[in-house]
């Protein structure tokens, strides 16, 4: 008796099923639902989000690392830098995540005033396949220089310097494009 329910209840199963007829249901989409129009993305145009990828980038965001090189900190600035900046105590600016952040933030602002000239004759162009924007200049700034950044964008493309790993300023105006970095204002002496 067992053999014929086990066989027998699949089948029944399956003939109950098939009798209902699917039909599919005649749902409409509210107006309220529809899409009318291109929605605008959000992602990468956000704030934060340019600290964090350039952190990633230099450092894994890590505060605390010096890298082979001698950069350091999460945004991996070397000596000189710093020394412009105004810090002159490497270990004290390594264990100090404020300081870093400041420090990051300051020198956006004074590459974003040495590239004012520049930027807004640039931005939208094409250089080597790479679309131009403020926040790939100021990204390559923080690679190459704001200098380097200068001649590579009044050469199209023929000047490119590389750093000690490789990067190009090509490589970080790809990277680093699109995001908003409106809130950087330029400063002089930053």
């Amino acid at each position: 008796m067992r053999k014929w329910i086990s066989l027998f209840c699949p089948l029944i199963m399956i003939f109950i099923l098939t009798s209902f007829r699917f039909k599919p249901a005649n749902l409409e989409v509210p107006d309220t639902l529809k899409v009318n129009g291109p929605t605008e993305v959000l992602f990468p145009k956000n704030k934060t989000v340019f600290n964090q990828v350039m952190a990633f980038k230099e450092s894994q965001g890590d505060y605390f690392t010096i890298n082979t090189l001698g950069y350091l900190g999460k945004y991996q600035f070397g000596i000189g830098t710093l020394q412009l900046m105004g810090v002159y105590n490497a270990t004290r600016f390594l264990k100090d995540p404020a300081l870093q952040e400041k420090v990051f933030h300051t020198n956006i602002a004074r590459n974003k005033w040495i590239l004012r000239k520049d930027i807004p004759r640039f931005v939208g162009q094409h250089i080597n396949g790479v679309e131009i924007t403020e926040s790939g200049i100021l990204a390559a700034a923080h690679l190459a220089g704001a200098g380097n950044v200068k001649r590579f964008l009044r050469s199209h493309g023929e000047f490119d310097v590389n750093d000690e790993f490789g990067t190009n300023i090509n490589a970080y105006m790809k990277k680093f494009s699109g995001y908003d970095i409106s809130h950087v204002s330029p400063k002089r002496n930053a």
